[in-house]
């Protein structure tokens, strides 16, 4: 039976370590630290090619399958991955071959947000590490379970929220709570994208390609239905901007800003959560919002976030930066793997350079794996962040400030809101831990 929310609760404080220490130690006690990883990447169209490409690329690192539903997609991440270290993996279009592979040590999952928390939870329940792209999950129950079954399984899972491991922003988050700005009481974060229109859909036959069932996999089944006027459909993209699949820009690229903000202030849970804007820019068949301003109050810190998936606004407006923190005695302002510190006058008084990869947190699962190594993004902190987003989208979708408990972190005296805390599954997919 899924957790109830006081074991849950109760297992997560008093298991905290276990997922960086117990567990690690167990997966590889007996081998040498610099055993071969072998990896199994779900999900390539698009990040999923992409995390196959830097994994095959690691020193001491096997990709042994991508997989994905649709042919196309697999053929061509199997291309790129023997490109990357002359060694091309086995394709397969279900995942559960991959899980059933004793030779496996990990899945990477670049699949979409409704299948991150189901295929975590199967993931650690046959004994992989995961290494899951953001956003942690679809709806906050999700998320909860998948920390459950980290702990439960004793595995490690690694939210992609590769910010967490860049050199630069390491270091700024280390002068930040070192006082570099004096108390640091405030944090913004920004992301602007001049997205298309996304169309009409109707309804359509899904090609021969695709597994369009296996695709749905946990969400209710819906009729396949197609983008006819952009030559696209749901599962190459789009899905991003249905609920039913995704959870928005908050939850696509949101996450990878809050969290830094959240890390950078040293906060977990919030208090209340606001969240206005609308779908304004197309009139197309895009659910979620296109512009969306969401806040986070903790008590004593806030967090801003501003999406706007329509228009690509930087210089003339001076936001030449994707996360401005602020405190008593300064600011300092984080953008492409680089900072910069301010003194209270504007006056810049700092200036460091950086790289933006994931090459560093793709190496710090690896070490996690091999050596017990501290997970820079491990899946509790990633919930937390990924909580932030969802909670941004349930405030949405219900018009309503969310008031939390801040034992529980539940929403209280709001129905509309807890009745989003969790989804409608197809049976035969539903995660439980």
């Amino acid at each position: 039976m899924p957790l109830s929310r006081r074991q849950f609760l109760q297992d997560t404080a008093a298991g905290a370590s276990l997922a960086t220490l117990a567990s690690l130690a167990e997966l590889r006690a007996a081998e040498s630290p610099n055993a071969m990883v072998v990896v199994g990447v779900m999900g390539t169209n698009g990040r999923g090619t992409e995390l196959a490409k830097r994994f095959a690329g690691m020193p001491g690192c096997k990709v042994a399958y991508v997989c994905d539903v649709d042919q196309n997609n697999v053929a061509r991440a199997a291309s790129k991955v023997n490109e990357a270290c002359g060694t091309a993996p086995q394709t397969v279009g279900d995942f559960r071959k991959i899980l059933d592979d004793q030779a496996v040590d990990a899945l990477v999952i670049g699949a979409p947000d409704h299948w991150h928390a189901p295929a975590t939870i199967l993931g650690c329940a046959a004994g992989k590490t995961r290494y899951c792209e953001k956003p942690a999950a679809h709806n906050p129950h999700e998320g909860e379970m998948m920390v459950a079954a980290a702990r439960k399984h004793k595995r490690c899972v690694q939210l992609g929220t590769q910010r967490r491991s860049m050199p630069a922003i390491r270091e700024a988050i280390e002068k930040l709570q070192a006082g570099a700005i004096g108390k640091t009481l405030y944090a913004r974060a920004y992301y602007n994208s001049p997205r298309p229109t996304i169309g009409r859909m109707k309804l359509g036959t899904p090609p021969a390609t695709l597994d369009y069932a296996l695709w749905q996999g946990p969400a209710p089944e819906l009729p396949y239905r197609e983008f006819p006027a952009i030559s696209a459909n749901p599962f190459h993209y789009h899905w991003h901007w249905n609920w039913h699949w995704g959870t928005g820009e908050l939850g696509n690229n949101g996450v990878h800003t809050i969290d830094v903000c959240r890390w950078g202030l040293g906060v977990d849970y919030p208090l209340t959560v606001t969240s206005a804007g609308g779908h304004y820019r197309y009139d197309d068949d895009q659910q979620t919002p296109d512009t969306n301003l969401a806040t986070f109050d903790f008590g004593d810190k806030a967090i801003c976030w501003e999406g706007r998936s329509w228009y690509r606004q930087r210089k003339e407006e001076g936001s030449s930066y994707d996360m401005a923190f602020y405190g008593s005695e300064g600011s300092l302002t984080i953008g492409a793997g680089s900072y910069h510190i301010y003194d209270l006058q504007g006056k810049e008084v700092a200036k460091v350079p950086g790289t933006s990869t994931d090459k560093e947190h793709v190496q710090n699962f690896l070490d996690g794996i091999r050596q017990g190594t501290k997970l820079n993004a491990e899946i509790e902190e990633g919930y937390k962040s990924t909580l932030l987003c969802l909670l941004g989208n349930i405030a949405y979708r219900t018009g309503h400030t969310l008031h939390l408990d801040p034992k529980s972190h539940q929403v209280v005296n709001d129905p509309d809101a807890m009745a989003l805390w969790s989804r409608t599954y197809n049976p035969a997919w539903e995660p439980k831990v």
